[in-house]
């Protein structure tokens, strides 16, 4: 049953369920595999905050994702109008403010009061791993497919790369955002993305007796542990977050981004990619 809490927030691609202690917040927008846009998170955005200001605040929070795919990342055609931008001081900073929301929310969604539970099937591209990261805990489905894609459309992975960097290191970050390579579902467990694996037909049951496994817990302990663990957690994912959205405002209004997208449109190689001999 929906909470009527939210009955004024932008909800038309996600829902919020509540279930006694358990929160599910649901991305609805599978015919565009739940790509990230701005209308989007800033409702994303006001959901979080409210459920951790709620006089009753849920004792767990599962995000998941309905159809084939967890999330797509970021909508390649709101990328594209933000590319457009002139370059006036006032439209970069309109850029870089746009930038920001993702910010905003992988930061909502790490600094929840609560623990938070992600559940991945299909692909988990690009943005979608700054959601992933920023959880406390992911179960995958055994299909699920992830990549830091970001390179290959001339963008960089800029705003959610802390909290990427704090889950798989700084050693296998340097080959996934760089090589935009594509990996599965037992790969990124071993760079510990992901927490368990479960076939996909069991992903939402074996996600909700966890989830219901942790509303076993003290609320006021699981808040205590994760405000300890972020206090001793040296990696300052937070301090970051200008230099990740300077990065993000400034390539993605670049010519070499701009023909990325184009390109994805246009169903073609970008032209600054080379043909090799090997290559029908």
């Amino acid at each position: 049953m929906s909470d009527p809490l939210f009955d004024d927030a932008p909800q038309a691609d996600f829902r919020l369920e509540r279930h006694g202690p358990l929160a599910e917040l649901i991305l609805a927008r599978p015919e565009r595999h739940n790509a990230l846009d701005a209308e989007l998170m800033a409702g994303l955005i006001q959901c979080l905050d409210e459920l951790s200001q709620s006089d009753t605040p849920p004792h767990v929070l599962l995000l998941r994702a309905e159809g084939r795919h967890f999330c797509a990342g970021a909508d390649l055609n709101w990328m594209r109008n933000q590319a457009h931008a002139d370059f006036d001081p006032g439209s970069f900073e309109r850029n870089r403010e746009d930038a920001r929301v993702l910010a905003r929310l992988m930061q909502s969604l790490d600094e929840l009061p609560f623990p938070t539970l992600a559940l991945v099937q299909g692909a988990a591209y690009g943005g979608a791993l700054g959601l992933v990261c920023a959880c406390d805990i992911v179960l995958a489905s055994d299909d699920a497919r992830f990549c830091l894609s970001e390179v290959s459309l001339g963008l960089v992975p800029a705003v959610i790369s802390p909290y990427v960097v704090r889950a798989m290191g700084m050693r296998q970050a340097r080959r996934y955002m760089l090589s935009a390579e594509p990996f599965d579902a037992i790969t990124a467990c071993r760079l510990h993305l992901a927490h368990q694996l479960t076939k996909p037909a069991q992903l939402l049951t074996e996600g909700r007796a966890l989830a219901l496994r942790l509303c076993r817990n003290g609320p006021q302990a699981m808040k205590e542990t994760k405000r300890l663990l972020a206090a001793i957690d040296d990696q300052g994912v937070h301090q970051c977050e200008e230099i990740t959205v300077d990065t993000i405002a400034r390539v993605r209004v670049g010519l070499e981004a701009q023909e990325g997208m184009q390109a994805f449109f246009d169903k073609r190689a970008p032209s600054w990619r080379p043909r090799f001999k090997d290559e029908t």
